[in-house]
């Protein structure tokens, strides 16, 4: 690989780092903007009471549960399966493919002689019938 293609990556995938880390600080400061009006929404407001008294506690564990992953998809799960991990996967199941594409392409060229055996075997059988009825003509 070339080394101007290699620092292009490794910008690219620095770039996408940040972008990841910084839509979840943005996720987490929403996360507690949207937390404080829910709670002000069914405590001062009173709206939602008649549901269930406290509704918004269940909203923010949900919300909670779904900021967690979104942190354990940026600093656990990507940090594992990041770029170099797709890459290596990639080479394996190409490498793997191109196994099963040379024993195909070995099975066919062996059926393919096997066959073209076959008829010039038939073919010399042919003629030595044919000689020999001549000759036993």
């Amino acid at each position: 690989m070339n080394p101007s293609n290699e620092q292009y990556e490794l910008f690219e995938n620095a770039r996408n780092r940040v972008k990841q880390k910084k839509r979840l600080y943005f996720h987490f400061v929403v996360f507690l903007i949207g937390s404080v009006f829910l709670i002000v929404i069914n405590k001062v407001l009173k709206i939602g009471e008649t549901v269930a008294e406290d509704w918004f506690v269940w909203a923010i564990i949900l919300w909670l549960f779904f900021w967690i992953l979104h942190f354990v998809n940026v600093f656990i799960t990507n940090k594992f399966m990041g770029k170099e991990w797709e890459r290596k996967q990639t080479e394996k199941l190409v490498k793997k493919q191109e196994l099963k594409i040379a024993k195909l392409e070995d099975k066919i060229t062996k059926e393919i002689k096997f066959t073209a055996e076959n008829t010039n075997s038939e073919e010399l059988k042919k003629k030595e019938n044919t000689q020999s009825n001549l000759n036993q003509e």
